[in-house]
């Protein structure tokens, strides 16, 4: 007979909330305070709960420790409960910051690098695991098992913390951060695949060739689900999400359900869940499509408070008072030590020997991958809830993860001064001062919306090279959009057809939608978490003074709820964007226009930055002595400088020039025609105050005017 449903006790789950209370407060607030001392938010927000456990608060004062510390067995379950959810939510945001290319540029390092300190720091782990007295262990039957838990304990490397230190040193940009990351996210990926045949066998009654090979076999059918039909899953759903539904947050939830259907499968296949976690964060963090934002909002959640929660509760299961006894101390040191030097020395011979690296960059690895921080804490909870570790081994893992990753910080700084920034790295540092509020970085998807033209039209095929150029710069997904109406279908769809063969080698879906209020329904589009709208312009002028090129265009560029690009002129099929000028003012559309001017222009062209001074008559009664005009002058030049800079760091031949007249747009204009330009880009932003598009005069007589096609950034 089936159980009734019932809930917890009134004050079970009393507890619970003044547990989460306490917890999330003071793993935050300690977590502010070791950042502020130069040491991992983890550190601190695992001391939060050894303080008010057993260590301290709760051993000093019994009557506070039934507060904190679980009383009864729902108790603590529920705990076990919400601390589970900080470990899913932990190794999601691991598994999305995964950059599988990375990983593939960096190869030879990164493999040579992961597979010596795996190999290195695993043996030792072995030899531990067997040198620790009977005893000490929860099964000595199982000292296999137990010796592979703590194998993998020191094989790993804890990617966040990593992180986390190499952006507080600066080099996250570096080659040398770049590689280190390639390399912990390999050693993470073997990490978790060992946990899961380790977790299974620990399940099992015991170790034989046939359950290691059931192990193995499980995890081997859920890799092999999770990269072929599962990442076929994962994109449609992600898919029909974005295209098919409207509400707020839609990605969010839906990463979180995959998230949790994930988990349940590695469960289910007797895979320790984290495992289903961690692998769906890299199949979602491949969809190019994939906005930032939910992933930014999951990243807020996840770290901000699941995961200080999940750090606190390991904390309460932390008894350093026991850990001072005599022998418990001496093995606690012992594997710090030991997890330090194998690290250094696997990853120093991988690095050197099968990457060829110089001694300084070889050693800067086993620096940075030492720190063992939240996953070493995770493989321990997991050891400790499947009874594999006992109490005092379990907080003698946690103090060893927590004390290499304040290690890792002080070896790395001490490395990295033997090691200087090669001009490559310089370059990137520089590209992410001068343009730190990048448009394109963010774009993921553009929207094209189109109009049904007969066949055999030019029509879109500027738009077409655009996009091209785009894509070769920041990969994006485009998606080409026609309304019509229902008796007219067909035609848009056979019309979309044609115009998508313009659009090769690009990733292009189609969509057409029935109407007939068409600006309604071309936002209610881009409201999808679309990064950019293109627009093509028509090249005749409105012959009305309401309208500037047709309602249609002119509602969009108002209203878009994401940045524009609008696209002005006819070019015929060989076209292509070889000299570009760049007009800017110095504000910050300008600059975003500039970025997307060098992406047009390519590695192949040339982009030629003009910035005019405007000199009116009346300055001259006001300025007489030319100081405030040459002051101008001066600020253009530097601006002008800086996107010359920027253009040049991304690989595009770039000139500055900086010219004072009285009519910027014919200096425009005639400079344009001059240099014999195949594209002038300008910027804009465009204020939705007005029932009119108004995009000021300048910017309207450069369109009406220019002697080639324009591109208009509004952003």
């Amino acid at each position: 007979m089936t159980q009734p449903f019932s809930a917890a006790s009134h004050h079970d789950i009393l507890v619970l909330l003044v547990q989460i209370a306490l917890l999330l407060l003071t793993a935050r607030a300690l977590g502010e305070l070791a950042q502020r001392l130069g040491q991992p938010t983890v550190v601190g927000e695992l001391l939060a709960g050894i303080i008010l456990g057993p260590s301290v608060l709760s051993g000093l004062l019994p009557a506070l420790g039934q507060w904190i510390i679980p009383q009864t067995p729902v108790q603590g379950y529920l705990l076990e409960v919400i601390s589970l959810l900080g470990a899913l939510f932990l190794l999601l945001i691991t598994g999305l910051e995964m950059d599988l290319g990375l990983i593939r540029r960096q190869a030879r390092t990164a493999i040579g690098v992961s597979i010596g300190g795996v190999t290195v720091s695993f043996i030792a782990g072995i030899l531990i695991g067997y040198l620790i007295p009977d005893d000490l262990l929860a099964a000595p039957e199982a000292r296999f098992v137990f010796a592979l838990f703590v194998a993998i304990s020191l094989a790993i490397s804890a990617i966040p913390v990593v992180a986390k230190v190499l952006m507080d040193l600066g080099v996250i940009r570096r080659t040398i951060g770049q590689t280190i990351i390639a390399a912990g996210m390999i050693d993470d990926t073997i990490g978790w695949i060992l946990l899961s045949i380790v977790s299974g066998l620990a399940a099992g009654e015991a170790v034989t060739a046939g359950t290691l090979l059931a192990s193995v076999g499980e995890v081997a059918i859920f890799m092999g689900f999770s990269f072929t039909l599962g990442r076929w899953l994962v994109e449609r759903a992600v898919g029909f999400v974005q295209d098919g539904l409207t509400g707020r947050d839609r990605i969010l939830a839906l990463m979180v359900v995959l998230m949790f259907a994930w988990s349940a499968f590695a469960q289910a296949l007797n895979i320790e869940s984290v495992l289903g976690a961690f692998v769906v964060g890299i199949l979602l963090g491949q969809i190019r499509t994939l906005p930032p934002e939910p992933v930014h909002t999951l990243e807020r959640i996840a770290l901000g408070v699941f995961a200080p929660i999940f750090f606190a509760v390991a904390g309460l299961k932390v008894n350093l008072v026991r850990l001072f006894e005599p022998r418990l101390l001496v093995i606690t040191i012992g594997l710090i030590i030991v997890a330090t030097v194998a690290k250094v020395v696997g990853t120093y011979l991988g690095a050197r020997y099968v990457g060829g690296r110089d001694h300084w960059s070889a050693l800067s690895f086993g620096a940075g991958l030492t720190a063992r921080g939240a996953i070493g804490i995770i493989v321990a909870s997991v050891g400790l809830s499947l009874g594999i570790l006992n109490q005092d081994i379990f907080s003698v893992i946690v103090v060893m993860s927590v004390g290499t990753s304040m290690i890792a910080p002080v070896m790395l700084r001490w490395v990295l001064k033997h090691l200087e920034a090669t001009p490559d790295e310089l370059m990137r540092q520089r590209q992410q001062e001068l343009n730190p509020h990048s448009l394109l970085a963010n774009t993921r998807r553009v929207l094209v919306p189109v109009r049904v033209k007969s066949e055999g039209s030019p029509y879109a095929l500027i738009e077409a090279r655009i996009l091209e150029r785009l894509n070769a710069r920041v990969q994006v997904s485009a998606t080409l959009l026609s309304v019509a109406r229902p008796e007219n279908r067909s035609e848009a769809a056979a019309f979309l057809d044609r115009l998508a063969a313009r659009f090769s080698g690009q990733s292009i879906s189609k969509k057409v939608v029935t109407g007939d209020n068409t600006g309604g329904l071309i936002l209610d589009e881009a409201q999808k978490d679309y990064g950019l709208m293109l627009i093509g312009a028509p090249q005749a002028a409105s012959s009305s003074t309401e309208v500037l090129f047709t309602p249609i265009v002119d509602f969009l560029m108002r209203t878009s709820p994401c940045p524009t690009l609008l696209v002005r002129g006819s070019v015929d099929e060989d076209w292509s964007p070889r000299r570009v000028l760049i007009a800017s003012n110095g504000s910050t559309a300008s600059k975003r226009a500039a970025e997307v001017g060098f992406a047009l222009a390519g590695t192949e062209g040339e982009a030629v930055i003009l910035q005019v001074v405007e000199r009116s008559t009346t300055d001259f009664q006001f300025d007489s002595s030319g100081e405030l005009f040459q002051r101008q002058m001066t600020i253009a030049e530097h601006g002008a400088d800086d996107l010359r800079e920027l253009g040049e760091i991304q690989g595009v031949t770039t000139s500055a020039e900086v010219r004072g007249h009285r009519s910027p747009d014919q200096t425009i204009i005639d400079r344009a025609r001059e240099l014999g330009a195949d594209l002038i880009v300008l910027g804009t932003s465009v204020s939705v105050g007005s029932d009119r598009l108004y995009l000021g005069p300048r910017v309207e007589r450069i369109l009406a005017n220019a002697p080639c096609p324009v591109v208009v950034v509004n952003s």
